[in-house]
């Protein structure tokens, strides 16, 4: 069998992981010292890359701005805060439930934005979304006391905006970079999560990473699994035609991100979670009937 045959499923897996590394990385640095040296090992293998490959870099520098601008939302507001919200208290299986916000919030702007109108059925999905949502996380919050709501509502409160950061990042990466080199486009992303990210690292963390193996590991995974593995799937699917084969199976995020949790990390798969789960699956994919986005991790 051929690439052709797995590589959106590989894509999916690669993408469910980005959950798992966040979670482990927080034992070993601050998520943004982290992902400092994620973004900034990342951009030199992308300038590697593009060096090699014989990549075009745009020649104005109004679509350098465009693409630094894009990263920032991407990558900056969206894994930056992803990432703080874990390492503060969100299990990494509820975040990747959240994560299914991102097709859903997509679809409910679509509308606004290029005029697309939903179906019943997607209307139906949206709210199914929602509820499944609302449903997995609700434990969270009603099991704290008065003292400790607002330490679980917080890092919820940051992992749902970081969902409105990147359904924007898409919106803006469709509407303004449909044209150019997505390899020198991803690089230039790069830089701009690291405009973000710097200040953070440098203002409320101090910038602590223990060099551990077990951090190496999550380092070498997070650059090259999931910042090159995925971001160089997707570059294969788009030339091969299939980028929608990738984006159906979005809907396969949040349960592979719940199982992986609870192997690795042994988070219960309690009924609220499992219902949740199962209610977010059919709400993502009756959304994603017409359109659905992909968006590297």
């Amino acid at each position: 069998m051929s690439l052709d045959t797995f590589a959106p499923a590989i894509f999916v897996f690669l993408w469910s992981t980005g959950w798992i590394v966040a979670k482990y990385a927080a034992m070993h640095s601050g998520p943004f010292t982290f992902l400092v040296i994620r973004y900034s090992l990342s951009a030199l293998a992308f300038v590697l890359l593009c060096a090699f490959t014989g990549a075009k870099w745009p020649r104005d520098w109004s679509s350098v701005f465009r693409a630094i601008y894009s990263g920032i939302f991407l990558h900056g507001f969206y894994l930056g805060g992803l990432w703080w919200a874990i390492a503060n208290g969100v299990p990494a299986g509820i975040s990747g439930i959240i994560a299914a916000l991102q097709p859903l919030m997509t679809a409910m702007a679509a509308p606004y934005l290029v005029g697309e109108r939903l179906q019943p059925a997607q209307r139906l999905g949206l709210l199914l979304g929602f509820v499944g949502i609302a449903i997995a996380i609700s434990p969270k919050l009603l099991t704290s006391d008065t003292a400790n709501l607002w330490q679980s509502a917080i890092p919820l409160g940051v992992n749902l905006l970081s969902m409105v950061s990147v359904t924007y990042g898409t919106l803006y990466q469709k509407r303004h970079l449909q044209t150019g080199d997505l390899r020198t486009i991803a690089t230039l992303q790069y830089v701009g999560a690291l405009i973000v990210t710097v200040p953070l690292a440098l203002t409320v963390e101090n910038l602590h990473f223990d060099g551990t193996p077990e951090a190496i590991l999550a380092l070498l995974w997070s650059v090259f699994g999931l910042s090159m593995g995925a971001v160089g799937l997707l570059l294969y699917l788009i030339r091969r035609g299939q980028v929608s084969r990738a984006a159906s199976l979005i809907y396969l995020i949040p349960p592979a991100v719940a199982i992986e949790a609870a192997i690795v990390f042994r988070e219960p798969l309690t009924l609220p979670i499992i219902i949740g789960t199962l209610i977010v699956v059919i709400g993502v994919y009756l959304t994603n009937r017409r359109t659905a986005a992909v968006v590297p991790e």
